[in-house]
């Protein structure tokens, strides 16, 4: 890997934006992992979530060190109509749209139904299963990161170091916000809605309807906001609740 970057000003602040952005993407990948592994043991969520951002750290290098088949994939390959024409690229951030969609209105669905629970608690997921579905939307994840970076900056080695300290960074924070998620259910339903709305983006990219990802998190950011004063008020009037009680 070319180094001669290392006294380039502009290089340094490339790679700066690039890992800030690229920990922003990350944020996706940690939602929807932490709603997976939510499914498993207890015991078994810390090296599901290990395993998880490793393959996705495998895959994005892996990716990056191919960028030239990556750049191929947005050739275009099938035509609809006289509409567009879909690349790989396109397919592939359509499937993995609609299998987040899918997976996060099943989920919704099995919350409002009470399916989740028998009567025995929680019904739990195979290890496998959800290690499975975790390479599936890492794969969308991992193209959309890498597309990004290649797009940004020109040095190979300043990719890696973005793509290794945003994954870095998702398992430093992945363990506490899947345990936020799953200590707060209201939470875990907004992360599920979260789920939808990256879906519809992936579709709508996928589609070639560009979305600002920009209002996409804001709208995230807005909403997360707006849960945390509800669960500040709830918490305040349950220790209020519990001071008038009776001794």
């Amino acid at each position: 890997m070319d180094f001669s970057w290392i006294n380039d000003g502009n290089a340094w602040a490339g790679l700066v934006a690039l890992l800030l952005l690229e920990v922003v993407l990350g944020i996706d990948n940690i939602v929807f992992l932490s709603i997976l592994t939510g499914k498993l043991p207890e015991a078994e969520r810390p090296k599901a979530r290990t395993l998880g951002l490793g393959l996705a750290l495998v895959m994005r290098l892996g990716l990056l060190f191919c960028i030239t088949w990556i750049m191929s994939l947005k050739a275009g390959i099938l035509p609809i109509g006289s509409w567009i024409t879909l690349s790989w690229k396109d397919i592939i951030l359509i499937v993995g749209g609609l299998f987040l969609i899918y997976k996060a209105v099943h989920e919704i669905h099995n919350k409002l139904e009470g399916k989740e629970h028998g009567g025995d608690g929680p019904v739990k997921s195979a290890f496998a299963a959800v290690i499975a579905q975790i390479v599936v939307i890492d794969l969308v994840f991992s193209l959309d990161s890498v597309i990004t970076a290649v797009g940004m900056v020109k040095h190979l080695s300043i990719m890696v170091i973005s793509v290794i300290g945003s994954v870095a960074f998702m398992l430093a924070f992945a363990g506490k916000v899947s345990a936020f998620i799953e200590k707060h259910p209201t939470v875990k339903m907004l992360a599920l809605a979260f789920l939808v709305l990256i879906g519809v983006n992936l579709l709508a990219e996928g589609f070639h309807q560009h979305i600002e990802k920009g209002f996409t998190y804001f709208a995230m950011a807005f909403s997360i906001g707006v849960e945390m004063l509800n669960l500040k008020m709830n918490a305040g009037k349950a220790v209020k609740l519990h001071s008038n009680e009776p001794q």
